[in-house]
């Protein structure tokens, strides 16, 4: 599989729209993490802190890629980040922290915050009986309503796109969970990420964990974009 990149001038090629360096930097980060290569993540770590994301926005994606390979994974990255941090800081290196996120008032149902966040991510509302695993294991559809949509996707350190950009780089490294990349694949288009932008997303995860994980994500996204024709 050819990996093909083009020059860019406001990340943007002949009016297309291409992901930014702080984009490109969170889909390395988050695919070399869901991997486990904590040799390739100390490079990337690097790499997103000179691409300007700030302390605060990288330990956020190293948290929130335990929703999608658990805390192992997470954990040993946040490890691994505070050791980069701490080589930096022994160089001179002075790293911008950036804001925490913004406490969160709101004292609704966490559940219906939770769907309210699932239905603005997909577009789609929920209605009718539930089916499939949240019919066969209600407790766990509860869970990804108020812990993932609401505890997680509500804070504010990432946008919803930064996000599902991260979520999908998450699962490239994880690999073997097609139907949940189909499915944030479709999200990410929703939250305004184009098709070219996934295309380039394509590209930075053959460079970051391999062309084996790439052509395979190529073949979902082949078809998420084929069904939207």
């Amino acid at each position: 599989m050819a990996i093909i990149f083009t020059a860019t001038v406001n990340g943007q090629t002949n009016g297309i729209q291409n992901l930014s360096k702080k984009q490109r930097a969170i889909v390395g980060i988050g695919s070399v993490t869901g991997k486990g290569d904590l040799t390739k993540l100390t490079t990337q770590l690097n790499a997103g802190l000179d691409a300007g994301l700030t302390i605060n926005q990288i330990k956020e994606v190293l948290m929130h890629v335990y929703a999608y390979a658990g805390f192992p994974r997470s954990l040993r990255g946040l490890q691994t980040f505070m050791a980069v941090l701490e080589e930096r800081k022994a160089k001179g290196i002075e790293d911008i922290m950036g804001p925490e996120a913004t406490p969160i008032v709101d004292d609704g149902s966490k559940y219906d915050r939770g769907k309210a966040i699932l239905e603005k991510l997909s577009g789609v509302e929920e209605t009718g009986p539930k089916t499939g695993y949240a019919a066969f294991a209600p407790t766990i559809e509860v869970f990804l309503k108020e812990h993932l949509f609401a505890d997680i996707f509500e804070r504010d350190v990432l946008t919803y796109q930064e996000r599902e950009l991260l979520t999908v780089s998450v699962l490239c490294g994880v690999g073997g969970v097609e139907p949940m990349l189909r499915s944030h694949f479709n999200l990410c288009l929703h939250v305004g990420l184009q098709p070219e932008q996934l295309q380039e997303f394509i590209g930075v995860i053959g460079q970051a964990i391999g062309e084996k994980e790439a052509a395979s994500a190529q073949i979902v996204l082949d078809e998420v974009l084929k069904s939207k024709k």
